[in-house]
C-alpha cells in the first residue's frame, strides 16, 4: 500500500496534538487543518494548509460549514483500487486524504454542567466531525482514522516505520470511531428527547452507549464475566491497592452516596457491607465519627467498605488499620494517613471527586428480555420543617436531631429498613427483611450484640408501619420517638399505640423504598 501523503487534523481536545503532528511532518505527511487546530500547529512552528485552501471554498456560517465538501469527503471515500473512482477524483481534482485526526465538540461535558442552556447544548453538537470520522472509518481499507489521543503514539510509530499503518490497526481504529459516534449521537438524542418531552413525562427515548472503563476479573461470583463501563474514573481515583472488583464498585458507590447526605455537616463516616450500612457516625472529629460508626456493629465491618465525607487523617487511619477492610473512599487522604494505609498492600484507597450521587441521569436497571427500568434518583431532602407531628407529644430537640440523622441513613438501607439512632450515631440497623417487624427485631438484636442500649433512642422506618406491632416493638426496645412516612390505612391505630406509650411520632409524607 502507498505511503500516507496527507492528513486532516481538526480536534477539540488538543492534548498530544503538536507532538503527533510534528511526527507526521517528519514522516513527510502534508498537514491540512481547520480554525483553532491550525492556529495551534502554526504556533508550534509547523507548516499547515488551511482546509479552505484545499477545498477552494471558504469556511462560512461561523465555522459551521468548513469540511462538508466533496474535496474532503471524496478524498476520504474513493476506493483506491477502483478505476472509475480514480478517473472521477482525477477529473474533479480531488486529492486523497489518507489520515483523519478528529475528536468532537464536547457535547457530553457541556450538558453535564449544572444549568446548561439548550442553546449551549445545541451549539456543541458537532456535524462536520462525525461526518469525516464516518467517511474515513467506512473506507478504513485505505484510510487511517484517529478519534482518541491515546492512539497517537502507535499511529505515529507505524507511519515512521513503514510510511503507513497496518490493516489490523486501521480496523481497530475504525471500530473505535463507530463506537464513539454512536455514543455521541446517543448522548445528543437522550438530552434533546429529555428536554423536548412534555413536562412531567419520561423521555420517549433511552439511549445507553458508554465506553468500556475497565474489564473486571469477574462479577458478583467467580463464574460470572463482568466489566465496568462509563465515566466512573472521572469521579473515583484509585490511589492504592488491588484492582477493584464488581462487588467493591457496588459497595463503594453506595457508601459514597450515603456519606454525601452529610456533605454540609461535621465529619461523618459510614461502614457498609453488601450495599447496606453496618454503622454510621458523626462527630467533632473523623476519629470520633469512626468510633460511633464502628460501635454499631463490630463484627460485620470485617471486609467492609468505609466512606468518609472529609479527608482521612492519621488518627482515623490508625483506628481503621486495626481491622481488615476492602475499600476506603474519601475526598482525600492526608499524607501521613496515606503512608500508613498504604502499608496494607491489598487495601484499596480511592479519592472521590465531587458528589457522583448528584451527577446527571438516574438509576437504570435491567429486568431481562432487553428491557430496562429507569427512575430518578431518590434525592428528596427532608428538614424539620417538612415533618408533621401526629402524636400528643412532639419530639424534643435531641430526639429531633436523632430522627433527622436516622432518616437520612434509613433511605440507604435495603427495604424493609429499620434504623435505631441517637444524635449522630446509628445504634441498630435491620435491613432487607420480608416483614418490618423482623427488621426491627434484627436491629434490636444487633444493638444488643454491640452493647448499645436503646433506651431513649429513636426509630426510623423507610415506609409506614402497616400495623401497630412494629411501633410497639420499638417502644418495648426503648425507643421514645419515631419517624415514618405515614399513609397506612391503620395510621390511627399506630398513632394511638404511640400515644399510649408516650412516644413522639412524626410523618414525613414520603417513603424511601430501596430494592
Amino acid at each position: 500500500m502507498s505511503r500516507i501523503q496527507r492528513a486532516l487534523l481538526s480536534v477539540s481536545d488538543k492534548s498530544g496534538l503538536v507532538d503527533f503532528a510534528r511526527s507526521l511532518a517528519t514522516s513527510g505527511v502534508e498537514l491540512l487543518s481547520t480554525g483553532g487546530t491550525a492556529k495551534v500547529l502554526r504556533e508550534a512552528g509547523l507548516v499547515v494548509k488551511d482546509i479552505s485552501e484545499h477545498t477552494g471554498f471558504p469556511e462560512m456560517l461561523d465555522g459551521r460549514v468548513k469540511t462538508l465538501h466533496p474535496r474532503v469527503h471524496g478524498g476520504l471515500l474513493f476506493l483506491r483500487d477502483n478505476p472509475e473512482h480514480l478517473r472521477t477524483v482525477a477529473e474533479h481534482g480531488i486529492a486523497p486524504i489518507d489520515l483523519v485526526v478528529v475528536n468532537l465538540y464536547p457535547f457530553e461535558a457541556t450538558v453535564a454542567r449544572p444549568g446548561v442552556s439548550l442553546h449551549d447544548a445545541i451549539e456543541n453538537i458537532d456535524i462536520g466531525g462525525p461526518s469525516m470520522l464516518r467517511s474515513a472509518a467506512k473506507n478504513h481499507d485505505s484510510v487511517t482514522v484517529v478519534v482518541d489521543p491515546a492512539d497517537y503514539a502507535e499511529v505515529a510509530r507505524q507511519i515512521a516505520g513503514d510510511g503507513n499503518t497496518s490493516l489490523d490497526l486501521r480496523r481497530h481504529l475504525a471500530a473505535k470511531v463507530f463506537s464513539r459516534t454512536a455514543a455521541y449521537d446517543a448522548a445528543i438524542a437522550t438530552h434533546l428527547a429529555r428536554n423536548f418531552a412534555p413536562p412531567g413525562q419520561p423521555s420517549p427515548l433511552l439511549s445507553v452507549v458508554v465506553p468500556l472503563a475497565q474489564p473486571l476479573r469477574y462479577g458478583e461470583n467467580p463464574h460470572q464475566r463482568a466489566a465496568l463501563y462509563g465515566r466512573f474514573h472521572e469521579h473515583y481515583h484509585q490511589l492504592h491497592g488491588k484492582e477493584l472488583s464488581y462487588n467493591n464498585i457496588l459497595d463503594l458507590t453506595a457508601a459514597t452516596a450515603l456519606v454525601a447526605e452529610f456533605s454540609e455537616e461535621g465529619p461523618t463516616l459510614a461502614i457498609l457491607k453488601h450495599t447496606n450500612p453496618c454503622g454510621v457516625g458523626r462527630g467533632s472529629s473523623l476519629r470520633e465519627a469512626w468510633d460511633r460508626a464502628y460501635s454499631t456493629d463490630r463484627q460485620a465491618p470485617f471486609g467492609g467498605i468505609i466512606a468518609a465525607n472529609t479527608p482521612i487523617d492519621l488518627a482515623c487511619a490508625e483506628a481503621i488499620a486495626g481491622i481488615f477492610s476492602e475499600v476506603i473512599v474519601a475526598p482525600d487522604f492526608l499524607p501521613d494517613a496515606l503512608d500508613l494505609l498504604r502499608q496494607k498492600k491489598n487495601l484499596r484507597l480511592l479519592r472521590v471527586a465531587g458528589n457522583p450521587a448528584k451527577a446527571a441521569g438516574g438509576d437504570l436497571r435491567s429486568v431481562g428480555a432487553q428491557s430496562f427500568l429507569w427512575q430518578e434518583r431518590d434525592a428528596l431532602a427532608t428538614t424539620a420543617a417538612d415533618l408533621r407531628v401526629v402524636t400528643r407529644r412532639a419530639p424534643s430537640p435531641s430526639e429531633l436531631e436523632a430522627l433527622l440523622f436516622g432518616w437520612r441513613v434509613v433511605r440507604h438501607v435495603k427495604s424493609n429498613a429499620i434504623v435505631y439512632a441517637s444524635p449522630g450515631q446509628t445504634l441498630g440497623i435491620g435491613a432487607g427483611q420480608m416483614s418490618r417487624v423482623d427488621s426491627s427485631r434484627i436491629a434490636v438484636w444487633k444493638a444488643g450484640e454491640a452493647g448499645l442500649p436503646l433506651h431513649g433512642s429513636v426509630v426510623c422506618s423507610d415506609a409506614f408501619f402497616p400495623f401497630p406491632d412494629g411501633l410497639v416493638a420499638a417502644a418495648d426496645a426503648g425507643a421514645t420517638a419515631a419517624i415514618q412516612p405515614g399513609g397506612s390505612v391503620r395510621d390511627a391505630e399506630v398513632i394511638a399505640a404511640a400515644d399510649e406509650r408516650g412516644i413522639a411520632m412524626v410523618f414525613t409524607g414520603h417513603r424511601h423504598f430501596r430494592h
